[in-house]
């Protein structure tokens, strides 16, 4: 049975893990202009401006790149044991952990690729230091004066070898809404774009043409305008930041957005979505075929990884 949609009222963080800590830092900090708000062993928690929370992203010193876990807030506490309850019942039961600051308890459980989820529901607002208050009260914290800038963490696209399975644990066992999605010619979902708000997604799945498990195709943050876009590309060009493709526009979700590689090397996205919202309740599952993704990734432009050679469609 498909959960009433709110249990999760939102994505709220991630942990990202990097084999250079300190030029990691160094990214998401000086370019992307994220606020340090402390650090636990070799951990650094850092927040995005608009962020009421304690902190949008985690980086773990770790001799690989990836994602060790993605935070999904819980709507209220009775919404969190009910996702619990649904979790434990599909047969993918978890453990409550205490290991964030500002943060839980955390029930951490994972979808069945093996990605790490947490559900919470106890978060401390964050107050902003004397350097950091905003001149309006409404807003949790000043807009930084250096880097992009970037408002909000967006989305997390997660690598699959199989997309079906976890994309129906997000929908039925955590409540999320599929908006769109890619199905080949055989048959096979090969992507499928979730949300738990009127975003149009929150949560995307892509299979993943190695047949690995687990991974992170990337995370993105949402800019205030397109133009920080264009500011992103330059400041990374300027700072030898490895642009992999953009700025362009999506063809699926129509974003605005630009590909890069922090020096850790995980994938990041910078994006403006804030044109497409999925206000209708009965908004209906959108099908995009094989031959209408091998048209382009956006704007005629190829996917990243060749489709014709590995079998992956184009990744929005």
């Amino acid at each position: 049975m498909t959960p009433p949609l709110g249990d999760i009222a939102h994505l709220g963080h991630v942990e990202l893990l990097t084999p250079d800590p300190d030029r990691s830092l160094w990214f998401f900090t000086t370019i992307l202009g994220l606020t340090e708000n402390g650090r636990s062993g070799d951990s650094v928690h850092l927040r995005t401006w608009d962020d009421y929370e304690h902190h949008s992203l985690t980086l773990t010193a770790h001799p690989t790149s990836g994602i060790r876990r993605t935070a999904l807030r819980a709507s209220s506490a009775e919404a969190l044991h009910r996702r619990v309850k649904e979790a434990e019942a599909a047969g993918l039961p978890g453990r409550w952990a205490e290991d964030e600051p500002g943060i839980g308890p955390l029930y951490v459980t994972s979808d069945p690729d093996g990605h790490e989820l947490a559900l919470y529901w106890e978060s401390e607002w964050y107050e902003a230091p004397p350097g950091l208050r905003p001149g309006l009260k409404n807003q949790p914290q000043a807009k930084p004066a250096h880097g992009v800038g970037v408002r909000r963490l967006d989305h997390v696209n997660f690598l699959a070898s199989e997309v079906a399975p976890s994309a129906a644990f997000t929908h039925e066992v955590l409540g999320a809404r599929p908006t769109e999605q890619i199905v080949l010619d055989t048959g096979r979902l090969a992507a499928q774009w979730l949300t738990f708000t009127n975003k149009s997604y929150d949560i995307v799945y892509t299979e993943d043409w190695s047949g690995s498990r687990g991974r992170l195709h990337h995370i993105a943050f949402a800019t205030d305008t397109r133009e920080d876009i264009l500011r992103a590309a330059d400041l990374c060009l300027d700072n030898g930041v490895h642009i992999e493709t953009g700025p362009h526009k999506h063809a699926i979700q129509q974003t605005f957005f630009l590909y890069v590689y922090e020096p850790g090397g995980n994938r990041i996205e910078l994006c403006n979505p804030l044109t497409r919202l999925v206000l209708a309740p009965d908004w209906p599952l959108i099908t995009w075929t094989q031959a209408e993704r091998a048209k382009g990734q956006a704007w005629g432009l190829k996917t990243i990884e060749s489709f014709h050679t590995h079998g992956t469609p184009p990744i929005d």
